[in-house]
């Protein structure tokens, strides 16, 4: 397996990076945070991306998309964290397209993923209830009724959830509270009497929202793969995520380690540029090779989501290995943004700033490195 991008893949990921260098740089996510915009991201951006076939790039050609595969969304994903872009792209695209595609029923698929394609349509993962990921400690309750379901509960961390139209709501309707067995997925309207969703503002500007589920009724046919069988599919997509998350914190590693490059080139100290300092020099070797074999373990990932010869057992565990690697590394280059920028890296007006807050919340997004290393360890036999 080559980890080299091909021809077309190069030009998928120049044509991506010019856009959002020349259409969403980062001072476009400092206007939104400073406005405290209501939506978190502008509709006329993310409209240009649909446009661009971002929204279709995983989805099959029956279904309006365009079959381009998660290698390709990656490379864009990648582009998009160098420049910190603001998009439901991760959480409708990569999480709420995925488990349509994984979990729905062909009425579903023909009638959702057309929509998403388009833009018509938004969907958000409800997933996470303690600060800590645990996919399958879940409390939220599915109770089933004569025509329907019954939804109790509350959800944290619910990335884009307060601009989504649907909510995929993970529920429990049978089995122990850390069960894996007896948890379902359905289909939750914004407008669904007894549901609350409240905006979290987060430290690096990321969209997010805290939902509560007061005997929220849902209809039989809002439910996404079979009643208490929906856990093994939602493992599937969360690690479909987790690479695909890789990848977007590769491109802010990059972002930033190119940044501190720029910087030892042209602070001057004593009067000799600080790049010529072998302490700096050493740090900056280190964290050229630790990119490296990011770079690679991202490549694996991504390739594997799209070989329909591997195994959920290897893609598992290049899921968990990307997601700690990828989590210890960006916190190392993010630290070393600010320290090696001294005094400047520590004001919010050098951008270098949004790139360590960033780390911090996409390190614990979908597992942070422990839990990550944890679970690759069990899934070698450790």
């Amino acid at each position: 397996m080559s980890l080299l991008l091909n021809e077309d893949q190069r030009m998928l990921q120049d044509a991506a990076r010019s856009f959002c260098q020349q259409h969403s740089p980062l001072s476009v996510l400092r206007r939104l945070r400073d406005q405290r915009d209501e939506l978190g991201y502008d509709p006329a951006l993310w409209q240009q991306m649909l446009d661009l076939g971002w929204a279709g790039m995983t989805i099959a050609e029956e279904y309006g998309g365009y079959g381009f595969g998660y290698s390709g969304l990656g490379i864009v994903l990648e582009e998009t964290g160098r420049t910190l872009t603001s998009s439901p792209l991760i959480a409708s695209v990569l999480c709420g397209a995925s488990l349509v595609q994984e979990l729905g029923s062909e009425e579903q698929k023909q009638a959702l993923l057309p929509k998403l394609v388009q833009g018509e349509l938004l969907l958000s993962l409800a997933l996470d209830e303690t600060p800590l990921h645990n996919p399958s400690r879940i409390e939220t309750t599915a109770t089933r009724t004569g025509d329907g379901f019954v939804l109790h509960g509350s959800k944290t961390f619910v990335l884009d959830g307060h601009s989504a139209d649907k909510l995929i709501v993970v529920a429990r309707s049978s089995g122990d509270d850390n069960s894996a067995e007896g948890i379902s997925l359905f289909l939750v309207d914004r407008a669904a009497a007894g549901l609350s969703i409240q905006r979290t503002w987060m430290v690096d500007s990321r969209n997010a929202a805290r939902v509560e589920l007061d005997a929220v009724k849902v209809a039989a046919d809002s439910l996404l793969g079979g009643e208490g069988e929906g856990y093994p599919g939602l493992d599937r997509v969360l690690d479909i995520a987790r690479i695909g998350v890789a990848a977007e914190m590769l491109g802010s590693i990059q972002e930033v380690f190119e940044r501190i490059l720029d910087y030892l080139k042209q602070r001057e100290q004593f009067g000799v540029l600080i790049g010529s300092f072998q302490g700096l020099q050493h740090r900056a070797a280190l964290m050229y090779s630790e990119i490296e074999l990011c770079k690679s373990a991202v490549r694996a990932g991504l390739a594997a989501l799209d070989d329909a010869g591997k195994s959920g057992e290897d893609r598992a565990r290049l899921a968990s290995l990307c997601k700690a690697k990828l989590a210890e590394v960006f916190a190392l280059v993010s630290n070393e943004g600010i320290q090696m920028h001294g005094g400047i890296g520590m004001t919010d007006e050098f951008d270098i700033g949004f790139f360590i807050k960033r780390a911090r919340v996409a390190q614990m997004f979908l597992g942070d490195a422990q839990f990550h290393r944890d679970r690759y360890a069990t899934l070698n036999n450790f």
